[in-house]
């Protein structure tokens, strides 16, 4: 027997497997219908490690770096916690923003961009101006991203330019990094193409050894995959894998490098990992059907989350809606 028979008969098996049990978990665990303690709107602040911390509660994980100097943002949540924001930061440091980085166009990743970027401070105002489109905003601080995030926010991509256009980033770039030294560290943004969107950032603190990974990746809902904005699951894994090569584990796979997801509690490197399993686990589930040439009816019937779905289900961001999206991915035709 080849190698490759032999994988895909032990895929068939597991499947097999799964689909006699699956209705047992699926009975035992349920959909999660209750709104998950991180939206519960009592903003606090943690520090996650090294320089880096936590403003958790939101909606949306906001990491702060500290400086002397300043502070940098990496999310700024939605417009409406703003002021609870501002203030769970203040309990951190008293020092002005002085860079914002968006992960993606999202609006509860960049709703606050405009309320944060005021009160914050521009390190190159009077340097050419650089970091605001209008006067009175030349000394707030700039916001960073992917130049895809600019072309969805301003409406370069077909859909509805965001207002007011203070939220849009003022500083882009098209490369697959950027870097800035900032808080005595290598601060890297790295783009993941095809992820969640076709402009996310994982953001790496290097000393630190922290690692901000926006919508790719988080600890209560399945992957988030905005096909209409260039999503793709295979994209998102590549996201995963990519954060896995630069998370290291301090023992027994525990400790070492901290993650903090786009949503959730903080990670390390084997909650990154198992997370990864189960994408992949349930897109190979859904690639065998599909080679089976079963409809999108007849997968979903099959329930190919059933046995996550207890954890990563929302009303949101259904198993149901995982595996549409998966579905649609792995049968449309691949652009040239």
């Amino acid at each position: 027997m080849t190698a490759p028979t032999a994988a895909r008969l032990l895929a068939a098996f597991i499947v097999l497997a799964w689909v006699a049990t699956g209705p047992l978990v699926a009975q035992q665990l349920g959909p999660r219908t209750a709104k998950p303690a991180y939206d519960d709107g009592n903003v606090e602040a943690l520090q996650v490690q090294g320089n880096v911390h936590l403003v958790a509660g939101s909606g949306a994980n906001v990491t702060v770096q500290v400086d002397p100097d300043g502070l940098l943002v990496v999310d700024t949540s939605v417009v409406a916690m703003s002021d609870r924001v501002l203030a769970a930061i203040r309990t951190i440091s008293d020092k002005p923003i002085r860079h914002i980085i968006n992960t993606s166009a999202d609006e509860h990743h960049t709703g606050g961009n405009e309320s944060l970027s005021i009160a914050g401070r521009n390190v190159s105002a009077g340097i050419g101006g650089q970091g605001g489109r209008e006067p009175a905003r030349l000394e707030g601080a700039p916001v960073i991203a992917h130049e895809h995030v600019l072309h969805r926010m301003s409406g370069l991509k077909g859909e509805p330019a965001r207002m007011p256009y203070g939220v849009w980033p003022h500083d882009t770039f098209y490369t697959n990094k950027k870097q800035l030294y900032f808080g005595g560290e290598v601060v890297e943004m790295l783009h993941t193409p095809a992820a969640h969107t076709d402009g996310d950032l994982i953001v790496w603190f290097r000393k630190s050894d922290v690692v901000a990974t926006g919508d790719v990746f988080s600890t209560v809902t399945y992957p988030r995959i905005d096909r209409a904005r260039g999503g793709s699951i295979q994209g998102v894994l590549d996201a995963l894998n990519q954060i896995l090569d630069i998370t290291f584990p301090a023992f027994n796979n525990q400790g070492g490098t901290l993650v903090v997801p786009g949503h959730g509690r903080i990670c390390n490197e084997s909650d990154v990992a198992e997370y990864r399993d189960m994408t992949t686990i349930i897109r190979d589930r859904i690639r065998l059907m599909v080679e089976k040439k079963m409809t999108l009816a007849q997968v979903k019937a099959a329930g190919p989350t059933r046995d996550y779905d207890g954890v990563y289900s929302t009303p949101e961001w259904t198993g149901e809606m995982f595996v549409e999206a998966i579905y649609a991915d792995l049968t449309s035709a691949r652009p040239r």
